[in-house]
């Protein structure tokens, strides 16, 4: 299957609002079902594009399978990222996506767009410990486990760092 990856149009954002939400319920990773209020936020793809990128994964007919938000330094959406770091935050792909290189294609993309920011040497995440699909693509594209950066964003939320040096 052929995947672009691409900048969002403002007319996807509700489809690939509702793409991330169904894969964070899907995998069981929303404590509280449909009920949980980070879903908001999940689907909130708009919010996200005014503070950083929304890149999509898309099929060659320009079926969206999946996508994440890239945010460089100093924007809004950096939770953990320094000075001269780059962070990529709610990746999600499409269940129908999976296992076709969506992801790592959207991980590789968010990667090239920091290496090509002056003055970025590494690009940071936080990822839960349930995601274990998302750390396979992370440690296999050279990203490595900062522990000493693992931080909770509300108690009883534990979220593990990556850090891949450009």
């Amino acid at each position: 299957m052929d995947i672009v990856i691409r900048e969002a149009l403002a007319a996807e954002y509700g489809t690939l609002g509702e793409i991330t939400a169904q894969a964070y319920l899907g995998d069981g990773l929303l404590t509280f079902g449909e009920d949980d209020p980070y879903l908001v936020r999940l689907r909130d793809v708009a919010g996200r594009a005014a503070d950083g990128v929304i890149l999509v994964a898309a099929t060659g007919d320009g079926r969206i399978l999946g996508g994440v938000a890239f945010a460089a330094p100093g924007s809004p959406l950096c939770d953990i990222a320094g000075p001269g770091e780059a962070e990529f935050r709610m990746l999600a792909v499409a269940r129908e996506g999976r296992g076709r290189g969506a992801g790592e294609a959207l991980v590789r993309a968010c990667a090239d767009r920091a290496r090509a920011i002056e003055g970025v040497r590494r690009l940071v995440l936080s990822t839960t410990d349930d995601m274990t699909g998302a750390h396979r693509i992370y440690e296999r594209l050279g990203f490595v486990r900062t522990p000493e950066r693992d931080w909770e964003p509300v108690p009883g939320l534990p979220l593990l760092t990556y850090g891949l040096e450009l």
